[in-house]
């Protein structure tokens, strides 16, 4: 099964968890590729969604009434209920399910502030944001039992977990680089994987738990190198010639 983020699609009753028919998700010759298409959001912004290990749950991210910026949503697949686990307070971005279900991670600016911090400038062009205040937190699957994995200045967000649930790997700054780190489920015993300059976010674990996967973009010049670290010391990333790395 498939899932993926879109623009533009029409609910057959207005409602998230209803079924709507291909037509204006598909383009002509598709259907044999992507057969039986169901949209499960409808409204507002909604990104970065994950199974849980049983298949049942996604967990995602959406700004959407009465929230301004991203809180992280589970939906049941099987009911279509769409329930709130985050705060509801700051930003939240990269929830991913811990392999046994019972528990999410994510990471939240809510107990640096409980508004949204400001969107990127992007008038030098398309920039990710980058927020200092980002730090990973843990959950159970209701939201309750929150725990805060990371508390270090800097970019603390994009984890992921190992199969066997015992690992974190993520993307922080806390060196002054945006670089892939990995550390116990509990936030203890922080290890350093990349330090090439530039970013390197994204990753996932093997299936064996052995490798990771994930993306990087490394400047190639002097002045790359030089408009990169502008753009860090601004809170941003412009996600150009991203390759991939195990």
């Amino acid at each position: 099964m498939l899932i993926g983020a879109s623009v533009g699609g029409r609910p057959s009753a207005g409602q998230e968890g209803h079924t709507t028919e291909p037509r204006g998700l598909l383009f002509p010759g598709e259907e044999r590729h992507l057969a039986n298409i169901r949209q499960l959001t409808f409204g507002g912004e909604n990104a970065e969604a994950y199974f849980s290990a049983d298949g049942r749950k996604l967990i995602f991210q959406s700004t959407r009434p009465p929230f301004l910026c991203d809180q992280i949503f589970i939906l049941d697949l099987e009911t279509n209920e769409v329930r709130l686990v985050s705060t509801g307070k700051g930003r939240t971005t990269c929830a991913y399910f811990f392999p046994k279900g019972d528990r999410i991670i994510y990471s939240s600016t809510h107990h640096v502030s409980p508004d949204c911090p400001p969107p990127p400038d992007r008038t030098r062009g398309y920039v990710w944001a980058l927020y200092e205040e980002y730090d990973i937190f843990s959950a159970r699957v209701d939201g309750s039992d929150l725990r805060q994995l990371t508390n270090t200045p800097g970019y603390d967000a994009e984890a992921t977990i190992s199969p066997d649930g015992k690992k974190i790997v993520f993307t922080s700054m806390r060196d002054g680089d945006p670089d892939i780190y990995v550390m116990d489920a509990d936030g203890r015993n922080v290890r350093r994987l990349t330090r090439t300059p530039g970013y390197d976010g994204g990753a996932f674990f093997s299936r064996d738990g052995k490798r990771i996967v994930y993306r990087a973009h490394h400047p190639r010049t002097m002045a790359e190198l030089s408009d990169f670290q502008a753009l860090l010391k601004e809170g941003a990333l412009r996600p150009i010639r991203l390759e991939i790395y195990v």
